[in-house]
């Protein structure tokens, strides 16, 4: 069977599509560990080098806003980018015990494969307090959009 230019530009956009989709999926994580850190950040001016975030060498100068929109978390792993690539990035965490969730920004990195929430988001998402009482949650992350397009021009 011989396809025409444009039968095979329509399978290879369907390929890429696909492609996407499965690189997509890939960054989310099911029962994960999330502990606390005492950031603080609304007590430290949002200021990723007063608190020696991890990714405070590329994001310390980032507005005010950007670094203020979402509460902090470090990260690592077990699913995802490691490192400077995963700093900035946003993930929407969810308790699999209670369904609450919150957005946070990645601006640290930690020891262990999960995350380590700022103290007000943990609390914010342990809404039956057995995350405090345990010492942990068990969440699901996934990766999303950080809605920072506003910043790109700053």
């Amino acid at each position: 069977m011989v396809l025409s230019l444009r039968n095979r530009n329509i399978l290879f956009a369907v390929a890429l599509l696909c492609a996407a989709v499965a690189v997509t999926k890939a960054q989310q994580a099911s029962n994960v560990r999330a502990t606390y850190h005492y950031y603080y950040p609304e007590d430290n001016n949002w200021d990723l080098n007063a608190v020696s975030a991890y990714c405070s060498t590329w994001d310390a100068d980032k507005p005010f806003a950007w670094r203020s929109k979402y509460g902090w978390t470090a990260f690592c792993g077990p699913v995802g980018p490691t490192g400077e690539d995963s700093c900035g990035k946003c993930l929407k965490v969810t308790n699999t015990a209670t369904g609450a969730q919150a957005t946070v920004r990645i601006v640290d990195q930690c020891g262990f494969e999960g995350l380590d929430l700022d103290q007000g988001v943990f609390s914010e998402i342990d809404t039956d307090g057995e995350g405090y009482a345990n010492g942990h949650l068990t969440v699901n992350y996934e990766f999303v959009d950080c809605g920072d397009d506003q910043f790109l021009d700053e």
